[in-house]
């Protein structure tokens, strides 16, 4: 086959140095000489990469799923031109399945003294911290048959915070509290609200809000509307034990309550209440408490997106305590966690007086959509065994929220996809009727 460009060139090279200048050689051949020779050049002529000086920059948060850009700056301290090839080594979970290969190397030409940068796209899978890995560099040679490599620690992180996907629903919410709120015709009474103003009684408006006093002054039925009182306050409690790390779909239950509270903690926030959030297993694992407005949602997403599911069951105790440490005044306390029967029967259900003396008490729980499909199966042995305990499961949850409904506790129970609207619903309720 003939010899081309740069291997005709070596090959020329390689005769002349064996045949003339080291007869000794003369038995490898022309190319290989060639080739030897050709790799001896490069090794003497590639840059050094330990002189290098490689500077991060970019994105240090993100949320889930979504991209975030990390600068590399290579500075080329010596006199030769770096020709390299580099790989920005991070965990798997901070790609895109199949991306990571291609996304994490980069080709690069820098002249002596010279900076250039190249960017590394990452699209985290997971929630937390990701932490950059080695920078690794090869640097070859002008003919591209050798070269140098080393690596480089260039510490970085990238959080990957709760993706909020529930934040859709929030404008819908928005105006039902624009309503709540007087800014619209709707006005609503309720014990806990602040006076508004009179109006004629109207069939169906509640007897209590009638204003005996101003009715024999204006010798028809008057009633009094209200308005929802402002800054309340609100604690959020994650319960991060066992039962969260259930998994329902392709995420543990923890996803979906992380998700819930964070549009009850926007709602909450635009209608003037003062939202703190707790996070909790066997030890408290997060708190965020006292901020402004402006700050609570991202003090909460920056707070949750490092929690994950402890594999043990949660003190109850210790929880409880705690929350009544950070709601020493009447509060709604909002409770995420399980309906498991035996966590909650024997762990929560003996402590709620101390709750629900003071403070009104929502409980969320995450159920699982599958559960409706394995009970309606039927035709085989293995679907009917299916059918009934997964009926007997969903009457072991409906029998515990009976308890905790009797016991004075607002609960809610719904799939993933649902349970983040279905708690600002009844944070809204709660507001209409004056029971925050």
């Amino acid at each position: 086959m003939a010899l081309t460009g740069r291997t005709a060139l070596l090959a020329a090279l390689g005769a002349l140095v064996t045949g003339l200048l080291l007869p000794s050689w003369a038995g490898i051949g022309a190319v290989t000489g060639a080739v030897l020779l050709g790799v001896v050049v490069d090794l003497v002529l590639a840059a050094p990469v330990r002189s290098l000086r490689i500077v991060r920059g970019g994105d240090t948060t993100v949320r889930l799923g979504e991209p975030a850009a990390v600068e590399l700056s290579v500075t080329n301290q010596a006199g030769r031109p770096l020709r390299a090839r580099i790989r920005d080594a991070w965990a798997p979970s901070a790609w895109r399945p199949g991306t990571g290969t291609a996304a994490s190397r980069h080709t690069l030409r820098v002249p002596g003294h010279e900076r250039r940068r190249v960017t590394t796209v990452l699209t985290p899978t997971r929630r937390g911290d990701h932490h950059s890995h080695k920078v690794t560099v090869r640097s070859l040679g002008p003919l591209g048959l050798a070269g140098r490599q080393g690596s480089h620690l260039v510490p970085w992180t990238v959080r990957a915070l709760p993706p909020f996907a529930s934040r859709k629903h929030l404008p819908s919410r928005l105006a039902r509290l624009r309503e709540l709120d007087g800014r619209t015709s709707v006005l609503t009474r309720g014990q806990g609200t602040e006076f508004d103003s009179l109006r004629e009684y109207l069939p169906g408006d509640d007897v209590r809000s009638i204003d005996w006093r101003a009715s024999a002054r204006r010798h028809t039925v008057a009633v009094r509307t209200w308005r929802p009182e402002r800054d309340r306050h609100i604690l959020v409690v994650l319960d991060t034990g066992r039962t969260s790390a259930g998994r329902v779909g392709d995420a543990p239950r923890l996803d979906a309550s992380l998700d819930a509270a964070l549009l009850l903690t926007a709602l909450a926030t635009k209608a003037g209440d003062r939202v703190d959030l707790l996070a909790h297993d066997r030890r408290k694992r997060a708190s965020v408490a006292g901020r402004s407005p402006n700050e609570i949602l991202p003090a909460f997403t920056n707070a949750m997106a490092v929690l994950d599911p402890a594999l043990y069951e949660t003190d109850m105790r210790s929880l409880v305590a705690t929350a009544l440490k950070m709601a020493p005044h009447r509060s709604l306390i909002v409770l995420l966690t399980g309906l498991d029967a035996a966590p909650v029967e024997d762990g929560l259900l003996p402590l709620l007086p101390l709750l629900t003396k003071r403070h009104e008490v929502v409980l969320a729980s995450v159920s699982d959509p599958h559960l409706d499909e394995l009970a309606a199966g039927r035709g085989t042995v293995e679907a009917v065994y299916g059918a009934a305990a997964a009926e007997q499961t969903r009457a072991d949850r409906r029998h515990t929220a009976d308890r905790l409904t009797r016991a004075g506790i607002t609960v809610i129970d719904a799939p993933p996809a649902s349970v983040a609207p279905a708690l600002a619903d009844t944070y809204l309720a709660l507001k209409a009727a004056g029971r925050l």
